[in-house]
């Protein structure tokens, strides 16, 4: 089980103070949360992609290679890196080059992102979303698998004799999960493939993500990649921790209700409720976040976004520090009782080594 944060890059106005941090501020902060998150055991760190204000992340990859030079053990991925506006070459060759840069430490989630006016700027049509989603990741995927390419579609100019570069390390491309939040189109694809799916699961109840899983997981057994339980599934998630829950409710309270994004709607209470936002005391939060399972079966990433809202860098770190205390004790329990059969998390060392256990030969008995 994959323990990490994923950041929307958000510059948000703190409410308790009326300060929002400059754009410089605010990436610099990235850099420090991604190194605090490697020092505290975490696994993965994400990073989104935006292009508009109030976000700073419109080039993740620059960001993250950057934190790569810095860390030596953090997973490094997106949330979310856009299918649908980005060229799938340059993707391609983005990816590869973090790949090398990183020694191998990436993946990526691939989305069709939330903003609908990026999508004339980058001079595409948002009404051929979900078939720009579908067309893009298939040149994606040939582009990591096959070294010479000849392609044509839709959406984009032909390719001939075309080979992107670099090649992905090991000749093995990194892995990718597709995420989404309503498109059951999104999660059938992810299937198709044999890839990850990652429910954002942060702003609707749990029923509508599972819906979404259940498919998931039907489609990637269909496809022959295995059973429902082996396909490879992510949640996102949301807390913030005290001591006691009087003070993390009274604490977190301004910050919710100026949100940009669920502020000034439901209640705290209210959303709580219906969402994993959870905001409590450290065993209030590992009960919660241990109760996943029961709704989405066992899974292989559990990501948390945490610097959201207007919370300072300072308050973002010592929740980081509340995640760590707490950590042995979530991977303790969501290792009681979970199948041999179910997979871990795809890393590039272990997709080097299905490769390679592919690759070797059968020996045939000789028969007399």
């Amino acid at each position: 089980m994959q323990f990490g944060l994923f950041s929307v890059s958000d510059i948000t106005v703190d409410p308790t103070t009326g300060v929002a941090p400059t754009e410089h501020e605010r990436i610099k902060a990235i850099v420090e949360i991604a190194k605090k998150a490697e020092d505290i055991g975490l696994d993965v760190f994400a990073l989104g992609e935006h292009h508009n204000p109030p976000f700073f992340s419109s080039s993740p990859t620059t960001t993250l290679a950057y934190i790569a030079a810095q860390t030596s053990t953090l997973n490094l991925s997106t949330a979310t890196t856009l299918i649908t506006t980005n060229d799938p070459v340059k993707i391609a060759e983005d990816f590869a080059m973090l790949q090398h840069l990183a020694d191998g430490r990436v993946d990526l989630m691939l989305g069709r992102g939330n903003t609908g006016p990026v999508y004339p700027w980058f001079g595409k049509d948002i009404r051929q979303g979900i078939p720009l989603a579908i067309e893009n990741y298939h040149l994606l995927h040939r582009l990591w698998t096959e070294e010479v390419l000849d392609w044509e579609g839709k959406f984009r100019t032909p390719l001939t004799s075309f080979t992107s570069t670099p090649r992905p390390l090991d000749g093995v491309a990194p892995f990718v999960w597709h995420g989404s939040i309503r498109s059951p189109e999104i999660a059938e694809q992810a299937a198709y493939y044999g890839d990850g799916f990652f429910a954002n699961h942060i702003f609707w109840p749990a029923e509508h993500f599972q819906r979404l899983i259940d498919f998931y997981r039907e489609r990637y057994e269909h496809y022959g990649h295995g059973n429902a339980n082996q396909a490879i599934v992510g949640l996102g998630g949301q807390f913030f921790i005290r001591k006691n829950s009087q003070d993390a409710v009274r604490e977190f309270r301004p910050y919710f209700d100026n949100a940009p994004v669920y502020g000034h709607g439901p209640s705290l209470e209210d959303f709580s409720r219906e969402t994993p936002l959870t905001v409590g005391s450290p065993a209030e939060f590992v009960d919660r976040t241990l109760s996943f399972r029961n709704t989405f079966g066992d899974y292989q990433r559990q990501l948390f976004l945490i610097d959201h809202a207007g919370l300072p860098l300072k308050t973002v770190l010592e929740q980081l520090d509340e995640l760590g205390a707490v950590l042995p004790e979530l991977r303790k329990g969501f290792a009681e009782g979970r199948p041999a059969e179910v997979p871990d998390a795809p890393t590039h060392a272990s997709l080097v080594a299905a490769r390679d256990t592919a690759q070797e030969p059968v020996e045939h008995e000789v028969q007399a």
